[in-house]
């Protein structure tokens, strides 16, 4: 694949950034937009029948120029008609155009991942539909929250700096935010999987921050390095902490020389921008390898149980996945064919991380027609109704010219422990 094949999108409500995976480096790289700097602000403009975005259409907006969309993220999400001259646009419309102009230099995009401040099934699915409007498939299209985005990026860190604890600060001028990626406690029997999660342990306003910007103010400098030392204190209390990372703008400005002797104070810390699109570039880029080993993040909105079906896989039999844990529900539908070898029913097994209890359900394959092993193709559907429901359907396919497909189809309705209430027992 060429350059900027596979991509990770960070998009927020006031910027964008893109990280582009460079098969020489093997690594992600962030497109700059001048020297040292990463953001794309999140702007469209309309003037003399074009369209731009970011600086220009900020620099339109000074000089009042054309029609400008300011706060375009939340418009989107809210989906709310937008004027545009003498037309009316749809906001996710006019996201998706803004995309399209920030990624106009990538001749072909195979997989991006789009990496936001918070998720739910309704941003999934604009921006999975945004995903296929620019041409990329949509199976190839995924979204994360920033939280999964730092959780990836450090699985590709040494593992030293993940040893323990790892700690993320974010500051946007006016609050801080601390995050702490750390190990879960799951029952035993798992084989070698590690789950892991990122917690939001604290948040503290500071209007000392305010005075900081755009013009240095000595007094409150100080005030604000003394009240963020004790709120990293407050953080670290009785853990053990392997590195720190510092993101957002608030920490462009070298305000906490006291701080930073506290958080590099046996450990590494790093300061960067560009974290959450290079998380979202690395999943982009496990999709395209299809790699599936290693720690599985999960979170309060991801399913921590699986569905399994016995089958023979690569000439190897056992209880393989067609729902893995730390999935989204919504995002868990899918279709399968497989051969049988005994006709007389299905097992599947649903195992939990919260609990002991294995949950065995049966399907009757009573019906199907006799056929010698391995000429019986059955297509196996699962469809998730909601986080608590979920559909299987099985259907005779038949076996090419051999054996012409049957109306045989049977359903199971599987009735699960959904993510309320068990995700936290696993802390």
């Amino acid at each position: 694949m060429g350059r900027g094949s596979i991509l990770g999108y960070d998009l927020n409500e006031k910027t964008c950034q893109i990280s582009y995976y460079d098969e020489e480096r093997e690594e992600p790289q962030t497109l700059e937009t001048s020297v040292d700097n990463y953001q794309i602000p999140l702007a469209l403009g309309y003037v003399n029948d074009r369209w731009v975005y970011g600086k220009e259409a900020k620099k339109m907006e000074t000089l009042q120029e054309g029609a400008v969309i300011q706060d375009l993220f939340n418009k989107a999400v809210h989906r709310e008609k937008v004027q545009v001259g003498n037309k009316k646009h749809d906001a996710v419309w006019l996201l998706a155009k803004f995309i399209r102009l920030t990624l106009q230099e990538f001749d072909e995009i195979s997989f991006i991942t789009f990496s936001v401040p918070h998720i739910d099934i309704d941003m999934t699915k604009m921006l999975k539909g945004i995903g296929t409007h620019i041409g990329v498939e949509k199976e190839n299209v995924y979204v994360q929250d920033y939280k999964e985005s730092f959780c990836q990026y450090m699985f590709y860190q040494p593992k030293e700096l993940w040893q323990y604890e790892s700690a993320l600060f974010y500051c946007d001028a006016k609050k801080i935010r601390a995050y702490m990626l750390r190990k879960l406690n799951t029952i035993s029997g798992r084989g070698k999987d590690m789950f892991v999660t990122v917690d939001e342990v604290a948040n503290a306003h500071m209007e000392e921050l305010a005075a900081i910007y755009p013009v240095m103010n000595v007094d409150k400098v100080k005030e604000a390095d003394e009240r963020f030392k004790t709120f990293i204190q407050s953080v670290f209390e009785k853990k053990v902490v392997s590195s720190v990372y510092l993101t957002g703008e608030g920490f462009e400005n070298n305000w906490y020389p006291g701080s930073l002797k506290v958080l590099c104070n046996g450990r590494r810390a790093f300061l960067g921008n560009n974290l959450y699109s290079k998380g979202a570039c690395y999943t982009a880029v496990r999709k395209y390898l299809s790699y599936d080993e290693g720690p599985i993040y999960l979170d309060e909105t991801k399913m921590t149980e699986q569905i399994c079906l016995r089958m023979r896989v690569n000439g190897q039999e056992g209880w393989h996945p067609i729902v893995s844990w730390g999935t989204h529900w919504y995002e868990a539908d899918g279709q399968w064919e497989v051969i049988l070898e005994d006709t007389s029913d299905i097992e599947i097994h649903v195992e939990t991380l919260t609990g002991e209890e294995l949950q065995v359900e049966t399907v009757s394959l009573e019906g199907l027609p006799e056929r010698k092993d391995y000429s019986l193709r059955i297509q196996i559907e699962i469809m998730f109704l909601d986080e608590r429901t979920c559909r299987l359907v099985f259907k005779d396919v038949g076996f090419g010219e051999f054996f012409p497909a049957t109306d045989f189809r049977v359903e199971k309705i599987l009735k699960l422990g959904g993510i309320n209430g068990q995700f936290n027992s696993m802390s």
